[in-house]
């Protein structure tokens, strides 16, 4: 019932004083009381030993070997616990319930062994103690540590834990705990970074030894094999520490701790593996009204309307019992093999050979036999031993977590089951849990953890996710890539749909549509000029038909533009290239019937020269039909081959749709382009060699200087259509319709217009034929 043993200061002078206890512990105390509930539920049942009743002695070991020691010689000697030098007798003594501590149960066990007194204890898991050579009357109803080690291994398999440290108390229970832990994890990833022992005689120098390992050490995850009372002052002076960052399992020794967990705020997170919680019928209401010292008349008994304090909380703490339920079960198996034993008929039941007990002379040895046979259920749990005597392995998983009041909870976050297959044993309930940042804070939602290359797998970075890829977890492992048409938002933590892009009625495509308007407009103004001038010299000069033929189809180059502006359908997308291919094939060749007109007219001059006859104005209709009609054709085979259709570019820009037109075919968009340029580079040189020709209103410098114009302007379309991204492929595009259609306009009828409207006087034949002085 205390945590700790104080051991005199010996200084070989004077004899020393006997060893004191200290550290009372209410959660033991509640277990002793446990204990005394079940004895007088037992000997007022009507069912279970009827008309017999047990009695019972509780000694306090204070968690140590000798004190121990000491109460078992007592209880065996006789009615006292006195330092006599002679015994004063035997014991009626037919079984022990204990000890908590294994070291403490190895001493008692050997003591006992001589006189063949079974021993259950509630609370000692020393894999040890399954050694029915060394312990062959050692029983308990707590699982054996080597199925604790075993689901430990696990739970670090489960989390990645892979670099840990251990510390373990300095007794047989954190030895051997210690050596079932490394024979689990010897053949797989999980590293031991440090092994510390809590010393027995504790000393601050060594503690402090310890704190510095665990401090300069990288290891972050940190397994606890320890009693509560080696473990307390462990724990008060590493919080003096100031040591942060550490995840702790705890061993079942420690792990419902509620005075640990209460005392030690920095052990939030814990988690680590409980015996099975039960039910303890009206164990709260006897505590609460019990009197512990029957007899005393210097403490008043409770009344029950007491106010719990807090450092009371360990001893009232009867939510989920764990080791006190070990103890009723523990009682309930001494008394049910009791039972069985004096209601046995000779002849029949475990030991058919032996004789039944005589009531008034039942010895040890036969109850022991009893104990190995028992089955009996408990709280809807079936309760017996294995040949060695250990029950069913099966373990609690709990995680220390705080309320909103603030207030610690012991959280059952899933459990060990040793009966089931292997790979089967552990079942975690991930999504309840909250561990500590081990090595590492947590990655929060929009990012992924990415682990640092040569430590362990509980050091990591957080690195946000990939444009296009989300995470919206805690820790998450990888991100997920958003779907083809949605994008990442600027957390990371949502898949949003993607922006549609494309040359839409924006600024830009008002603009655009407002300089096409505006040139279709200035054209159409330039026709209508010409018409009502269409009988003086400068209109009829060089065949008018084709400058009309020239400023309908420049007409249409500006409102072809308009077909480019807004969202692609299959009917845009093939009228946008073959409307824009066709009306400039068109214009050009008209350029080209009277550049080859202009360079006739000068050249028919010469004597004997008579080309003008097949210049006449049939000729050059055909002219200009031949050279349309291959455009035509190119364009109509791009149609039936492989037409252009609108399109979702995902791939240029990823956070992106793309609406697009694609040309379908490209040798045939190229062909498009390519003859366009053919005809230009055609008529410009055609022009260029005409530029000299005599006369006041040469018309062939003026085409040689639309076609520099038209001919740089495609030029520079090439590269910037290929490097435009999105709608400003489209808006390169119509740039580059709407440049060169104003190029042709201006260099071809300015200077006519500015004659016609501000010099009249010029508009004569001599003065354009250059006979004018």
């Amino acid at each position: 019932m205390h945590y700790r043993v104080e051991l005199p200061h010996t200084d070989f002078k004077i004899p020393p004083v006997s060893a004191q206890c200290r550290g009372f512990d209410p959660r033991a105390f509640r277990w002793a009381l446990t204990m005394r509930l079940a004895v007088e539920e037992i000997n007022n049942s009507k069912d279970l030993l009827p008309n017999h009743t047990l009695g019972y002695k509780i000694f306090d070991s204070c968690a140590t070997p000798v004190t121990a020691q000491r109460a078992v010689l007592a209880v065996l000697n006789g009615e006292d616990s006195r330092e006599n030098t002679m015994c004063s007798g035997t014991s009626p003594l037919l079984a022990i319930i204990g000890e908590s501590g294994s070291s403490q149960s190895i001493v008692v066990s050997r003591t006992l062994q001589p006189f063949r007194i079974p021993m259950i204890s509630y609370f000692s898991t020393c894999s040890c103690l399954s050694d029915r050579t060394q312990f062959p009357t050692f029983f308990r109803v707590v699982p054996s540590d080597d199925y604790q080690v075993k689901a430990v291994a696990q739970l670090l398999k489960y989390f990645g834990w892979t670099w840990i440290g251990v510390v373990t108390e300095d007794h047989d229970y954190g030895r051997f705990a210690l050596q079932g832990l490394k024979k689990e994890i010897e053949n797989t990833d999980i590293c031991l970074a440090y092994h510390e022992m809590i010393p027995k005689d504790y000393t601050t120098e060594r503690v402090l030894e310890i704190l510095e390992v665990m401090r300069s050490s990288t290891a972050r995850v940190v397994i606890v094999f320890s009693g509560e009372g080696e473990f307390y002052p462990f724990l008060k002076e590493f919080r003096k520490q100031n040591i942060t960052g550490i995840q702790w399992i705890a061993s079942e020794a420690w792990v419902s701790a509620s005075v640990l967990a209460e005392t030690y705020p920095f052990l939030d997170g814990t988690i680590g593996f409980a015996v099975r919680k039960g039910h303890v019928p009206d164990l709260r209401d006897y505590l609460m009204t019990v009197d512990p010292w029957p007899g005393n008349t210097q403490l008043p008994p409770c009344t029950g309307h007491e106010i719990i304090k807090e450092q009371h909380s360990a001893y009232m703490n009867t939510t989920s019992p764990r080791v006190a339920y070990n103890v009723y079960k523990g009682v309930y198996a001494i008394a049910q093999s009791l039972h069985n034993l004096i209601q046995c008929t000779p002849g029949h039941g475990p030991f058919f050979n032996a004789s039944c007990a005589d009531i008034n002379n039942i010895h040890p040895w036969q109850l022991q036999h009893y104990l190995q046979e028992v089955s009996f259920f408990i709280s809807e749990e079936k309760v017996n031993f294995d040949m060695k005597g250990d029950s069913i392995p099966s373990y609690d998983l709990i995680n220390w977590q705080r309320d909103a009041n603030g207030e610690i909870q012991f959280v059952s976050v899933g459990l060990y089951d040793g009966a089931k297959g292997a790979g089967n044993e552990l079942i975690i309930d991930k999504e309840t849990i909250m561990l500590v940042s081990v090595c590492s804070d947590s990655c929060p939602p929009g990012s992924r953890k990415a682990v640092r290359p040569g430590e362990p797998l509980c050091c990591f970075d957080c690195v946000p996710c990939d444009s296009g890829k989300i995470s919206n977890e805690t820790d998450s492992i990888d991100c997920m890539s958003c779907p083809e048409d949605f994008w990442s938002d600027a957390e990371g933590t949502h898949c949003i749909p993607k922006v549609v892009e494309f040359l839409s009625h924006d600024a830009m495509g008002v603009t655009l549509t407002v300089i096409a308007v505006v040139g279709a407009c200035l054209t159409i103004s330039v026709l209508a000029v010409f018409l009502y001038h269409r009988n003086t010299p400068i209109v009829r000069v060089n065949n008018s038909e084709l400058s009309f033929f020239i400023l309908l189809s420049l007409t249409l180059c500006f409102l072809c533009a308009l077909v480019f502006i807004g969202e692609p359908t299959d009917w845009s997308c093939m009228l946008r290239h073959t409307a824009f291919s066709i009306t400039f094939s068109l214009c050009i060749s008209c350029i080209l019937g009277k550049t080859l007109v202009v360079l006739a007219a000068f050249t028919a001059t010469r004597p004997g020269n008579n080309i003008m006859k097949w210049l006449g104005p049939r000729q050059q209709r055909v002219i200009i039909f031949s050279c349309t009609l291959v455009q035509v054709i190119i364009c109509a085979a791009w149609l039936i081959a492989a037409p252009p259709f609108p399109s979702r570019n995902t791939q240029y820009q990823r956070s992106k749709i793309i609406l697009e037109c694609s040309v379908g075919s490209d040798l045939a968009f190229w062909c498009v382009l390519g003859y366009i340029g053919l005809l230009a580079c055609l008529c410009f040189v055609l022009a260029f060699l005409a530029r000299k020709l005599p006369g006041n209103f040469n018309e062939a410098k003026f085409i040689t200087f639309s076609m520099l114009i038209f001919c740089a302007v495609w030029l520079a379309f090439v590269p910037a259509y290929v490097s435009s991204p999105g709608k400003f492929t489209v808006a390169v595009e119509i740039f580059a319709i709407l440049a060169s259609s104003f190029g042709l306009l201006l260099c071809l009828f300015a200077p006519k217009c500015y004659i016609i409207l501000v010099k009249p006087e010029k508009n004569t034949k001599n003065h354009l034929m250059g006979k004018e002085k």
